[in-house]
């Protein structure tokens, strides 16, 4: 059995330009802007396309970092082109065009049927969990029994 290892001093050594990643969703009335801001069409919130791109991208290459480590969004240039009412389908597409060590760069797009809604780019920066939390203090709650 080959077991392939990530360098850790490389953590994005596995990845390549073209993976792609896609989030499936149906709106619904808590996604429109409307849920958030009184008096707002009940129409897909941008705030969460954004969300669902991100997702999208997370996952075109979490399974290839090395154990312990994560993406985590950094930088975000999005257009929100069209409205999709509740109960439409979204479909949120991300494909790898830039890595670096530290970085990767996704160019996103986000589909209500044939129809394109959104586009634009968004960077993960490639993570250690346990040094992410150590540097800025993340501690879990502890449940009570």
């Amino acid at each position: 059995m080959n077991i392939i290892r990530a360098n850790v001093s490389n953590p994005s050594d596995r990845l390549s330009i073209g993976m792609v990643g896609e989030e499936r969703a149906t709106v619904t009335p808590e996604m429109t802007v409307a849920y958030f801001v009184h008096g707002m069409p009940a129409v897909y919130a941008t705030p969460i396309m954004i969300l669902h791109m991100e997702m999208a991208s997370g996952s075109a290459i979490e399974a290839l970092l090395p154990s312990g480590f994560v993406s985590v969004g950094m930088d975000v240039n999005v257009r929100h082109l069209a409205a999709t009412p509740i109960g439409r389908v979204v479909r949120a597409i991300s494909r790898t065009v830039e890595i670096t060590t530290r970085t990767v760069l996704f160019q996103v797009e986000a589909w209500d049927g044939d129809r394109k809604i959104g586009d634009g780019t968004h960077r993960r920066g490639i993570v250690n969990v346990v040094d992410f939390e150590r540097r800025f203090g993340v501690t879990t709650p502890k449940l009570s029994t």
